[in-house]
């Protein structure tokens, strides 16, 4: 786990060169009450641009829920995927797409493979979370929940990490990449308040929240102990 690399609601698994995101949910915006653009495109061409410098990948998983409309992507929508496919490619990166309950659609629209999980070198299997993976890992990397945590009156996207804690492997849980996706406040949040079959112990995910100010990535006490401090 020391080996990863957090930044910017995504992880770097340098034993497979790849960049691991979840839950991008393009064309969140579309379905926003809102009546003027909230450029999510930019916002995730301009991050994922920026973390491909940053990390120089030579995959980018996107953990599921690519797409955000159940029925299917907007033309718009289309076209937001297809920034982010180009994005990757131009930096000399593979985009690889795991299928989340989303993406029904998504098929429709790739024409690349869409994958149930995806396995990394180095026994890492990537898949979105919202079922059990087949494959067996030494560490999952999931998204799904979209956790949060509140610290002193401010939320925060965190990841949450389990060492051992699905079938003795670990368990990496990411925020939502798109920053409309409302993430879940994981502060008071038990096993059974989680969509993810991954998590069979909240009291042992640690918290991770990483700082875009100072670049810091900050470790936390599992939940069963930092909900008390809190």
């Amino acid at each position: 786990m020391s080996d990863l690399a957090f930044r910017d609601r995504a992880v770097f698994v340098p034993d497979a060169a790849a960049l691991v995101l979840a839950d991008l949910h393009v064309g969140r915006d579309e379905a926003s009450s809102v009546e003027f653009p909230l450029g999510e495109r930019s916002d995730l061409e301009d991050r994922l641009t920026a973390l491909l410098a940053h990390f120089d990948p030579a995959e980018v998983v996107v953990a599921g829920d690519v797409l955000h409309s159940f029925s299917g992507p907007s033309a718009d929508a289309r076209e937001g995927l297809r920034a982010v496919a180009d994005a990757c490619r131009a930096a000399g990166a593979r985009p690889v797409l795991v299928a989340g309950n989303h993406d029904a659609a998504l098929e429709r629209v790739w024409d690349g493979t869409v994958h149930d999980e995806y396995p990394l070198d180095g026994g890492t299997v990537v898949c979105h979370g919202h079922e059990a993976p087949d494959r067996e890992a030494d560490l999952y990397v999931v998204g799904h929940d979209h956790p949060a945590i509140a610290i002193e009156g401010r939320k925060r996207p965190c990841y949450l990490y389990g060492e051992g804690t699905y079938r003795g492997a670990d368990v990496l849980m990411l925020p939502a990449f798109n920053r409309l996706a409302a993430g879940a406040t994981v502060n008071g949040m038990r096993t059974a308040d989680f969509q993810c079959p991954l998590v069979t112990d909240a009291d042992a995910l640690r918290p991770i929240v990483y700082d875009r100010e100072s670049h810091e990535t900050l470790w936390f006490p599992p939940l069963g102990a930092f909900r008390r401090m809190l």
